[in-house]
């Protein structure tokens, strides 16, 4: 049975470009969260042991944070491959995208939800390198289509832009509540 291998051949782990860092990353941040877990849960009286608020969460940090090691534990083991701060620099590209997403957030209560929804997915859409009419066009429609479906019909409460003060009395009472 040429075809099967040894069980280390089976198991062996290759280490990828950036996984040390990751797996430092991701223990360093299990293990902080471990550490907030007796101020964020507590542990009640008379309660059964599982049905206790502090059980579960805790049950599944330790976990996490086991698991975390054993990440760390196999990076450093493993042998090293090249491309590490190439792969983290990818990693840190995302970054990017959570700025416009905050700065989306700041927009809304001044210029409202539709208006900053249709400068948003028509600003990614251009972003992405999908700059052509059709796709921005797709983009605004998209985002009409959210700002509608979240304001109108879910009925979810977006602060209004402040811009919207600037319009007349019938169109700004409309504009308040569905836009």
């Amino acid at each position: 049975m040429a075809h099967l291998k040894t069980f280390q051949e089976l198991f062996r782990r290759h280490r990828h470009p950036g996984d040390l860092v990751f797996a430092i990353v991701f223990l360093a941040f299990s293990i902080f969260l471990l550490t907030q877990i007796y101020g964020e849960t507590s542990w009640v009286k008379r309660t059964k042991w599982f049905a206790q608020p502090r059980f579960w969460p805790a049950a599944s940090l330790i976990f996490m944070t086991l698991f975390a090691l054993l990440h760390f534990i196999g990076s450093v083991c493993s042998p090293r491959m090249l491309g590490r701060w190439f792969e983290v620099l990818f990693w840190l590209r995302s970054l990017e995208f959570v700025l416009y997403f905050l700065l989306y957030v700041a927009v809304v209560p001044l210029l409202g939800y539709l208006p900053s929804t249709v400068l948003f997915t028509c600003f990614l859409t251009v972003r992405v390198g999908l700059a052509s009419p059709r796709f921005i066009a797709f983009a605004s429609l998209f985002a009409v289509c959210v700002a509608v479906i979240f304001r109108a019909f879910l009925q979810v409460k977006i602060p209004a832009g402040q811009i919207y003060e600037a319009l007349p009395d019938p169109l700004k009472a409309f504009a308040l509540t569905y836009l």
